[in-house]
């Protein structure tokens, strides 16, 4: 045998099996060109196995042809197989099939919302310091929400343009203060309670929500005083944030204090510089707080010569936003999952 002739026969093997590939139309037609020409019997195999019976100068440049040709076949079939593969896969998954061989759709990994995230560390920090938490329902009686709060019915919070009123003498609740004269009708003193809710009010724009949370807290003992109260809220606000803020208290009126203040502290974007957040004064409004004007204390049959409290009220929105550098509260509500993704 030649090698011209040696290398025509292999020519045709190629040849051959390269059209056989293109018309193969399932894996099991793939698979049967391996095996007519890469098998234990297949054409190429046979060749190579018949080189010793060749001529010293013949066996090398045959051997070298056998196995280029042998590689070839092997990369064009590999490719074959996997195209036939895609074809069948798209094929089964179209009629209603489960290929078990495939490797698992990656599932994203969900996350707390920031708001549920805020919630949880404000109710961690709080209960370090003692205090439980209290619920109570978000539809109330004008009573609770108003009256026992000292809030006289000619005030303009009553109003319906900023009050959601179910039917005549029943409200959305406007705050979750009404929680803290429940508790107090229910637990003597002394008492430390936080208590976070959804609260409801006719607002919406890009800061106000008709509907959002708020988390209010009371202490009632004897002897309570205002410095403890600032102590109580300087160390929320350092251990919230994370920093030694400055804090200010301004004097201010809620009709269920005296004395009442609004609590500052130095603007997180700024550093107390100026900014357009901070109306570039360098400050921060975060919360209202003072202490609890004995009208409520009546309501609740309690003892105003003997005890006194303090209570304090927070938007949590407000301080989800400044802590997570966020600049649109609607953000919060309406799904994004982009936007969600980033606090997991």
């Amino acid at each position: 045998m030649s090698i011209d002739s040696s290398s025509q026969d292999i020519q045709a093997a190629i040849t051959d099996a390269l059209a056989r590939l293109r018309e193969a139309e399932g894996s099991k037609d793939v698979e049967q060109v391996r095996i007519d020409y890469l098998g234990k019997k297949g054409a190429i195999t046979q060749q190579l196995k018949a080189i010793g019976s060749q001529p010293p100068p013949l066996r090398q440049q045959l051997g070298r042809a056998l196995n280029d040709a042998k590689t070839l076949l092997k990369n064009q079939i590999a490719l074959r197989a996997e195209e036939v593969r895609l074809i069948e896969q798209e094929v089964q998954l179209s009629a209603g099939g489960v290929d078990i061989s495939l490797g698992g759709r990656r599932v994203n990994r969900g996350g707390l919302h920031p708001i549920t995230r805020t919630l949880r560390r404000i109710h961690s920090i709080f209960q370090s310091l003692g205090f439980d938490v209290a619920e109570g329902p978000e539809i109330e009686d004008e009573y609770h929400n108003f009256e026992a709060l000292n809030i006289p019915p000619d005030h303009p919070a009553r109003d319906m343009h900023d009050t959601f009123y179910v039917e005549r003498g029943t409200v959305l609740r406007t705050h979750t203060s009404p929680v803290q004269i429940r508790y107090l009708k229910a637990n003597a003193p002394p008492v430390q309670v936080i208590a976070p809710g959804r609260v409801f009010r006719c607002d919406s724009d890009v800061t106000h929500t008709p509907m959002f949370h708020q988390l209010e807290g009371l202490v009632v003992d004897e002897n309570t005083t205002f410095s403890q109260l600032k102590g109580t809220l300087t160390y929320f606000v350092h251990e919230f944030f994370e920093q030694e803020l400055p804090i200010r208290f301004r004097p201010s009126y809620f009709p269920f204090t005296e004395p009442s203040a609004e609590v500052d502290m130095g603007c997180v974007l700024c550093n107390g510089a100026g900014c357009r957040v901070c109306g570039h004064t360098g400050w921060l409004e975060i919360l209202g707080c003072g202490m609890v004007h004995p009208e409520v204390f009546r309501h609740v049959e309690l003892d105003t010569e003997k005890y006194s409290g303090y209570a304090f009220g927070m938007g949590i929105e407000r301080l989800t936003m400044l802590r997570y550098s966020v600049n649109d509260l609607r953000l919060f509500f309406e799904n994004e999952l982009s936007f969600l993704g980033q606090f997991r």
